[in-house]
């Protein structure tokens, strides 16, 4: 098993994914903020212009001209704009921001001069731009019959202004005409110093993204590099490793994860170490057997018939024990490999077991033993009658094996709640209660019953255990030395 993991890549691809989100969240906000700021102003600026407008129009219809006068004062003052008011008959007139009122013919001689007279100055004031731009803002009136809004000054946004212009009618009053002014050229000056900024804040978060992106990087790739360096001792065929996470949920999990493989690894390790030594064990004897009858058969027995047949009888023997081990072994692997699926009925328990009993007669009249059956009632179940068949007649043939010296064995049903209780009890020498975890497991025979030669493939309890993890039923073992062994499990009752 091969294990190679980069940590080189891994490192320089995390960061360079840091610096590529850094870069397109600086050039998302280069674009928020340099290139779509100007527009966003401007659309916030003709708002706030209709809105201040509107404001003007009901301060007209509602108050007299000195409070209609401070309301302009105030938009004016409030909104940084400029605002002009005039009568339709020239009299009124009122510019703000300003001291006092203006008067229209001296505002027109500033207009003549800026259009070309010789002592024309070397530019128009402010008010004398926007009186230039009424008669623009007159013409669009007369032809929309209503408030109208333009934008006048140069393409480069240096001297923009947003004008509006509209007509105020009121029924105490005669008709005057505002124009409003929102100069939008501050915008170009600012724009031009958040380009300043953002270049060196660019630059500054341009740093700072590499150093944090190295930094992580080497954080992530730490811990990385630490479990492949663990995972190559495991593929090795060291097992039994703890893996070490880092800083991270999910490296924590992978490393547990790693670890728990490991150990799992360890223990099949062993186990199969433990199967070849049993099987090979197991195996030798039943063929050591065979070979050695087969020969004295040949050699002494041959001629001699109730000899010969006394020794083809211990082969038989001896081949039927092979065969039943092999049988074991493939029924445990079938099952743990998955492919030994449960084919489930509804039958009834109580027949079941009654036939397995009397298939266990035989010992009764031929060794003397004792097996009594108590099932009190009909008990039916949904599970897969032959396996639970095989079962019963593994834990009875147990309890043959091991019973005590009154050869008793007691097989019982009996109702618990919504389930039927099974037990195989027998009177032999007990199992010690530091074993009772391990007497499932395959070959293991406790050490009570180690001075004691029986036969069997030692796979009888783990077949049991299999297919009754199988059936996700509950089983155990109820055992003390010296008091003999209660083997039971439950399956659920149906109607």
């Amino acid at each position: 098993m091969k294990l190679k993991i980069d940590t080189k890549s891994i490192k320089f691809k995390s960061w360079l994914y840091f610096i590529l989100f850094a870069a397109v969240l600086m050039a998302a906000l280069w674009i928020v903020q340099v290139l779509m700021l100007n527009n966003l102003y401007g659309t916030m600026k003709t708002s706030q212009t209709q809105k201040v407008a509107l404001g003007i129009e009901e301060s007209f219809k509602s108050n007299d001209l000195e409070d209609f006068f401070d309301d302009v004062a105030d938009y004016s003052d409030s909104h940084d704009m400029y605002i002009y008011v005039v009568s339709l008959d020239g009299t009124t007139t009122y510019f703000s921001p300003s001291s006092g009122d203006y008067d229209m013919s001296a505002q027109a001689e500033a207009a003549d001069e800026a259009n070309g007279e010789e002592d024309t100055p070397k530019g128009p004031s402010i008010g004398t731009q926007y009186i230039l731009q009424m008669q623009s803002l007159n013409e669009e009136m007369i032809k929309k019959g209503g408030a109208v809004y333009m934008t006048f000054g140069s393409d480069d946004n240096s001297q923009k202004v947003l004008a509006c212009g509209n007509v105020l009618h009121a029924d105490d009053k005669e008709d005057m005409i505002v124009y409003i002014f929102s100069p939008l050229w501050p915008m170009s000056s600012t724009i031009h110093i958040l380009a300043h900024q953002l270049l060196i804040v660019t630059i500054i978060s341009l740093i700072l993204a590499c150093l944090i992106s190295f930094y992580l990087s080497r954080r992530i790739t730490r811990p990385i590099r630490t479990i492949n360096n663990s995972a190559k001792r495991l593929a090795a065929g060291e097992y039994g490793i703890v893996f070490r996470g880092g800083h991270y949920t999910e490296l924590n999990d992978l490393a547990d994860t790693l670890t728990g493989a490991s150990i799992e690894l360890e223990k099949s390790d062993l186990m199969q170490k433990d199967l070849i030594a049993n099987v090979s064990h197991d195996l030798r004897t039943p063929l050591t057997m065979i070979k050695s009858y087969a020969e004295m058969i040949r050699d002494i027995s041959g001629d001699d018939p109730v000899k010969r047949e006394q020794h083809l009888q211990v082969i038989i023997d001896e081949t039927d024990r092979l065969n039943n081990l092999v049988g074991d072994l493939l029924t445990v692997s079938k099952i743990q490999s998955g492919r030994n699926s449960l084919e489930k009925s509804r039958f009834s328990i109580s027949e079941s077991v009654r036939s397995i009993v009397e298939t266990f007669r035989v010992k009764e009249l031929d060794e003397g033993y004792v097996i009594n059956l108590k099932c009190p009632a009909d008990f039916t179940v949904f599970a897969d009658e032959d396996k639970i068949k095989q079962v019963v007649s593994n834990l009875l043939s147990n309890a043959v094996k091991f019973c005590g010296d009154d050869k008793t064995v007691n097989v019982a049903l009996k109702k618990q709640g919504r389930q039927v209780r099974v037990s195989v009890e027998d009177h032999g020498c007990g199992i010690a209660a530091e074993e009772l975890d391990h007497i499932w497991e395959r070959y293991y025979r406790s050490s009570s019953n180690m001075a004691r030669e029986v036969e069997g493939s030692g796979l009888g309890l783990a077949i049991c255990k299999e297919i009754l993890s199988l059936h996700k039923a509950d089983f155990g073992v109820d055992s003390a030395l010296g008091k003999g062994s209660t083997f039971w499990f439950k399956l659920d009752l149906v109607k």
